[in-house]
């Protein structure tokens, strides 16, 4: 199966992002609908990994903190998982924040436990102890650009 990794500069891009994520968070995993969509959507920068009938099968956000830029909302839709797109998602994150980023600047987020080896590969550390939000166990991940 191909896919290809957007990012959703489009309305119809960005439904297509929560669609995805409507599936993997709330359906899949049970997280509260009014915690998966926040008041953040607007302010964020949005990805969408379509497949080759541009069908959603992964997502993913970046936005702007006060502590610095927040990665959110990965998401691989379950039968694509383990096939390089979770890569694929990051790879195309971290592209878009070196374009738009400056160097130096504080990355972090929140990622689940099964995550953590992708993220460790783009050069994500792990800093404290686990904790849960929203029923599931994630780690908080960080480094500079």
């Amino acid at each position: 199966m191909t896919y290809r990794v957007l990012k959703a500069t489009s309305e119809e891009l960005r439904e297509k992002a929560f669609q995805i994520r409507e599936e993997v968070f709330v359906v899949e995993q049970q997280v509260a609908a009014n915690e998966e969509f926040d008041e953040y959507e607007d302010e964020s920068h949005h990805f969408v990994a379509l497949d080759e009938n541009d069908e959603p099968v992964g997502s993913a956000r970046w936005r702007h903190t006060d502590k610095g830029i927040k990665l959110e909302r990965f998401t691989a839709k379950k039968t694509m998982r383990g096939k390089g797109l979770g890569t694929a998602i990051v790879q195309a994150v971290m592209d878009d924040l070196e374009a738009n980023a400056e160097p130096g600047t504080y990355l972090y987020m929140h990622a689940q436990l099964p995550a953590v080896p992708l993220y460790l590969k783009f050069g994500f550390k792990t800093k404290g102890d686990k904790f849960d939000e929203c029923g599931i166990m994630h780690y908080l991940m960080w480094r500079e650009l």
